[in-house]
């Protein structure tokens, strides 16, 4: 079974997206399943895991919603307000009813505190998370981010936590520090995986190709193994610098060499364990 365990969806009209703004180009405007579901025909790509976009439940709700309509959406990773652990709790039993509910993110890359993720209420709050057996998201754009990603997961060993895009790698420089040293770190826990999803849009051009990811990939691997790497196509972020197919095609080059074992693992086994799907 092949799994896109990272995308999105927006309607303009339900929603409140304050980042999405007419500079984005082509994706400032509703984006919905009747789009994506063709490119996952052509793709082979039979289940898909839908992301949040905002800090709200009205976009939660709005994903569950779509999800009911479509069966080929196995998962939702929504927003609660981890800030406010009280609240989340009460929120989490609601939504944890729902099976298609499967994890929280929240945008920790538009906090103006970089250390918003470690905050002692926030901390609760995700223990809450993980006493629902309910996975975490982490959008780790700064070096700070990634830091905690080890806090996170020493204080709260029993919460499975993704780092989304692979923690965004200075593929655009082509570089590894200090990019590497932390991913490391934080593989060294057991509870963390990756996902390999917004590669493209980390190089910021548009005529990148597998040989530009692969290194990235292969580090991951070297430091995550296959059981915790997941593929993610963020569509449809990722038709700022290419396309679906693109974004699925030079994966897979970049994943060629390694065994059929693996490969099933990151595209779509890893997934299924990971969300439970």
């Amino acid at each position: 079974m092949r799994v896109d365990a990272h995308q999105h969806f927006w309607n303009l009209e339900k929603v409140e997206y304050p980042w999405l703004i007419p500079a984005h180009g082509s994706i400032y405007r509703t984006i919905e399943a009747n789009e994506l579901e063709p490119l996952l025909q052509t793709n082979g790509i039979d289940k898909t895991v839908i992301i949040q976009a905002m800090d709200s439940y009205e976009d939660t709700d709005y994903m569950l919603e779509t999800a009911e309509q479509f069966s080929w959406i196995a998962g939702v990773v929504g927003w609660v307000p981890l800030n406010k652990p009280e609240e989340a709790a009460k929120k989490l039993e609601l939504y944890s009813k729902n099976p298609r509910f499967k994890g929280v993110r929240h945008l920790i890359h538009d906090e103006p505190d970089p250390n918003w993720l470690v905050q002692d209420n926030v901390i609760q709050g995700l223990k809450i998370l993980a006493s629902y057996g309910l996975t975490f998201d982490v959008v780790a754009e700064l070096p700070e981010h990634l830091q905690h990603v080890t806090t996170l997961a020493e204080k709260i060993p029993n919460l499975k936590i993704v780092i989304d895009h692979l923690a965004k790698p200075p593929i655009k420089d082509q570089q590894m520090e200090p990019w590497s040293s932390l991913m490391k770190d934080a593989a060294e826990y057991p509870n963390v995986y990756a996902k390999l999803s917004g590669l493209n849009t980390a190089a910021h051009w548009e005529n990148w190709s597998a040989a530009d990811i692969k290194p990235y990939i292969d580090f991951a691997f070297n430091n995550f193994g296959a059981e915790r790497l997941l593929f993610g196509s963020d569509w449809p972020v990722a038709n700022l610098a290419g396309d679906y197919t693109k974004i699925w095609v030079e994966t897979n080059k970049a994943l060629e060499g390694r065994s059929q074992v693996e490969i099933d693992a990151v595209l779509g086994g890893t997934a299924i364990k990971f969300y439970g799907l």
